[in-house]
This record gives C-alpha cells, structure tokens and sequence, in this order.
C-alpha cells in the first residue's frame, strides 16, 4: 500500500512538519513520486510505528536516531545487544511514565468524587480559592 504524506500524518495523528523532519533526518524511509513528492510504503508504516513507540516512551530523538540507525546495520550479536539496551531503557522510561499516569488517575479519581458530592450537596466547595474563608480553607500536613 502506499500513502501520501497527508495519509500518514492522519494515520499517526502527526504533522506532515513532523513526517518530514522524520524522512529529513532518515528516521524515516519514503519514496519520490514522478513529482518529488514523499510516497510512503508499508515498511514506512513499520518504522513509524517504532518511532511513535520509542517516543511515546519518552525517547529523545537522538535516542531514536540512534535505535534506527542500529536496525540499519548488519545483524550481529553486538548490535542486538545494542537494540535491547535502548529497547531495556526505553521500557523502564515507559514504566515510570505508567506510575504516573496512575497517580494522576488517582487524584483526578478523588476530585470527580469530591466535586460530585459538593454537587450533591453533601460537601462545601473548598475547591474555589476565591470563596476561602478561614472556615473552609484547606488545610495542608
């Protein structure tokens, strides 16, 4: 299959800026159409795919760079283990980002149920800085 630069940066909900800075640098291979314009291919997709997981991870693109340019290079037991370590770091990267995605679920968790019971009456809108009165005013440990 082959896609436009517009397709693909609808694909991987990117900007076509983005899809060019990535074929620019080599991160990402395209072809030329009889117009100069970037075709991109299946293997493209492949490769975005890691890139969007590498970066997802929190990557720096000289991390990526380096990852893409790794794969490029003839398979040898030097190189796989090159591959994994980044693959290995990206995925400790991954996980801390993990913890705090859950954290952030959590606190978001407990001001829906707060906000739903101030709705409910239950509760006083201390949430409002503006109506603080000493009475009201949350305390912090």
């Amino acid at each position: 299959m082959r896609y436009t630069i517009k397709q693909m940066a609808e694909k991987f909900g990117v900007t076509e800026h983005t899809l060019r800075f990535y074929t620019d640098s080599g991160l990402l291979p395209c072809e030329r159409d009889a117009g100069n314009r970037r075709v991109f291919t299946d293997e493209s997709v492949n490769w975005m795919r890691g890139i969007m997981c590498l970066k997802g991870c929190g990557a720096s693109i000289e991390d990526i760079r380096e990852y893409c340019r790794l794969c490029l290079l003839p398979e040898s037991r030097e190189n796989l283990q090159a591959r994994y370590a980044i693959i290995l770091r990206q995925r400790e990267e991954a996980e801390k980002r993990l913890v705090e995605a859950q954290a952030t679920v959590e606190y978001m968790n407990a001001k829906v149920a707060h906000y739903e019971a101030v709705l409910a009456g239950d509760a006083p809108d201390d949430t409002n800085p503006r109506t603080w009165t000493n009475e009201n005013r949350p305390r912090h440990s």
